[in-house]
């Protein structure tokens, strides 16, 4: 069966963040995500992971000025010291947190050459496995689609994998996220099973909107179905803004669990 983690930075966005621990683990989640850690302070999160007997399934290294646009900054040359103080942080934070996994956003390379950009995601990305890889934690990497990401470097998942090879670190994993490989490339079944090996985190919305399963075209009852016949034994991300309320458009879970039960 599925396991779900939410993800705290999309869902029950009507309650104040920390409230949200609670929240995920009362509507039947068993793990969470969300994209920085930093702002908070690091006790107050482990508390509320073991009160509501949550794993901390995956966060974001450092992705530069979120609120003025970046969205990552592992290939821009210019920011290769900030990026490799921002995988100590990350580290500092994993390590509190007991979080296994960190994903690492490319960016938005305005202005950079794309061979450069290339070779500095790549240099960077060595820099960040190595590191995680003395404490025992992976490093994902994630294609965003450039529809909602304008600009971004690594939009599709075949594209993310040759940047894995270039690279060869065995904690580097691809996180393949439905919703954005759903715009990108299509094919869903296809891609997947072509690179379920090197994947170690799936995050999921339906499309269009970016909803909860369900409400779009993508047969989801399928790919889970699917995605467990290949026996992948991960997370599965819920990264989709609620059409309604969180609680309201969880039906879509329990008629998989039921499923599954079956």
């Amino acid at each position: 069966m599925p396991r779900f983690s939410a993800n705290l930075s999309m869902l029950f966005a009507e309650q104040p963040f920390l409230d949200r621990f609670a929240a995920a683990a009362k509507a039947g989640f068993g793990g969470v995500e969300y994209l920085f850690p930093y702002t908070f302070d690091r006790p107050r999160l482990v508390d509320l992971l073991g009160e509501n007997q949550l794993t901390q399934v995956l966060f974001n290294l450092p992705a530069g000025d979120w609120a003025a646009g970046d969205r990552g900054i592992a290939c821009m040359p210019e920011r290769r010291n900030e990026f490799q103080d921002g995988v100590g942080l990350a580290l500092e934070f994993a390590a509190a947190l007991n979080c296994r996994q960190l994903n690492c956003l490319a960016g938005i390379p305005t202005g950079v050459n794309p061979e450069l950009a290339r070779q500095t995601l790549v240099e960077n990305l060595k820099f960040a496995a190595a590191a995680l890889a003395r404490q025992n934690v992976r490093l994902l990497m994630e294609p965003l689609n450039t529809r909602d990401v304008p600009g971004f470097f690594v939009n599709r998942s075949r594209d993310a994998l040759a940047i894995m090879d270039d690279v060869g670190a065995p904690n580097l994993w691809l996180q393949f996220d439905i919703y954005h490989m759903q715009v990108m490339e299509g094919d869903l079944a296809t891609n997947i099973g072509k690179s379920i090996k090197r994947i170690s985190h799936f995050q999921i919305a339906d499309n269009p909107g970016r909803h909860e399963p369900g409400t779009g075209e993508i047969n989801f009852p399928f790919l889970f179905s699917f995605i467990d016949r290949l026996g992948y034994e991960g997370w599965i991300g819920c990264e989709y803004k609620p059409a309604t309320t969180t609680e309201a458009g969880l039906r879509w879970m329990a008629d998989v669990r039921a499923g599954s039960a079956a």
